[in-house]
């Protein structure tokens, strides 16, 4: 099979969907690679780098898109990049598809096969390919909301840890999965007053386990998250639904209880945010104050650390990369049932029911379609 890598569109994206080492591994299963000159370079990858490991360097990406037989990203396709989808072609990539709208129906209408690295499972139920994503993302939420909370950068003021004889700064972690697992940690090494709310208590009694006194814990209700959003001065969103869109759990009538120059960073904003007034912004401008709090929405977090997250990403996509362009798509969902529901595309039709529900379309189980 033909593999396609090109070089990431999305303003301020830095991450590649396939490394040099990689390129080795498709290599070494018997498959050639077309990658998109400079499409490493964000990582710290150069064309030297991938020739080295056996692949073939194109100067267009219209080169990449209309010879492979499988697409390798990171993010999904945005609109410029529509007219290059082909009939039969797999897409492998983030996809998020229940915040939009005009690429499902771009994907249904080229009859793509989509397959959404967030939607793929593991044996446990878990999200392996979103994982490390998640991590990164929810270790960079507290870096980033300490940053928004220094007056320069319109926050109030606050240093997340205090120093003696000062208090310290209140963090409120809206979801206690990967991302506010992730946030915790480092929410907690910075030194401050953390809370974690969530549905999910066997998730909160993990938490209590690891950090004991260190971190509060709380059942999430409308009403316990309205009265502990008065309190903090950091909100970080982080509640995922397994592709569709991210509930609302912060009201816009909340902001108005919260202090002047609070923050809230919102992870979910990729599956449409978990704030009311959330709307996504890139790292060259990214924050913007709804009601005297300042909102952090970068939809593509972890392309900030583009090197460290290229690796920790396709350490997770190659194996079942290395599948899908072995067996072919509908072979490789036969003999691994984890890749079932990461295929959101097929043929036409949704197949991943949240996406369905989203925008009020069909949805067919993939098993009738193969």
């Amino acid at each position: 099979m033909k593999i396609g890598c090109p070089k990431e569109i999305k303003k301020y994206e830095y991450r590649v969907g396939l490394t040099p080492d990689n390129v080795r591994e498709y290599r070494r299963h018997g498959h050639d690679v077309l990658v998109e000159q400079g499409a490493g370079l964000g990582s710290s990858f150069s064309d030297d780098n991938y020739r080295a490991a056996g692949a073939a360097i194109v100067d267009s990406a219209d080169a990449v898109w209309s010879d492979a037989h499988m697409i390798v990203k990171v993010k999904e396709p945005l609109p410029e990049e529509y007219p290059r989808l082909r009939t039969g072609q797999i897409l492998y990539t983030y996809l998020h598809l229940a915040a939009n709208e005009g690429l499902t129906r771009a994907l249904l209408d080229r009859s793509v096969k989509a397959v959404a690295y967030e939607t793929i499972r593991d044996n446990h139920g878990g999200l392996p390919l979103l994982k490390p994503m998640s991590e990164v993302a929810g270790r960079l939420s507290i870096q980033e909301g300490a940053k928004c909370l220094e007056k320069p950068q319109g926050g109030m003021g606050v240093l997340l840890g205090g120093v003696p004889g000062v208090k310290k700064a209140d963090v409120l972690i809206l979801g206690a999965g990967t991302v506010g697992a992730n946030a915790c940690k480092i929410a907690v090494g910075f030194g401050a007053n953390v809370t974690v709310m969530d549905v999910n208590l066997d998730r909160l009694t993990a938490l209590d386990n690891d950090y004991g006194v260190a971190v509060q814990t709380l059942y999430s209700t409308e009403g316990a998250v309205e009265t502990a959003i008065r309190q903090a001065d950091l909100v970080i969103g982080a509640v995922l639904i397994p592709g569709a869109a991210a509930p609302k759990i912060i009201k816009r009538k909340y902001l108005r209880t919260m202090r002047k120059g609070s923050v809230i960073v919102d992870v979910a904003v990729d599956q449409g945010g978990v704030a009311e007034t959330t709307r996504p912004t890139y790292h060259d401008a990214p924050t913007f104050v709804v009601d005297d709090v300042v909102h952090y929405c970068v939809a593509s977090m972890p392309g900030a650390v583009a090197n460290t997250s290229t690796l920790a990403l396709t350490n997770a996509t190659l194996a079942h990369g290395l599948a899908i362009a072995t067996r072919g798509l509908e072979a490789a969902v036969r003999a691994d049932a984890r890749l079932y529901p990461g295929v959101n595309c097929y043929a036409g039709q949704v197949t991943c029911q949240g996406v369905a529900e989203a925008f009020g379309l069909p949805y067919r189980e993939l098993e009738t379609l193969l």
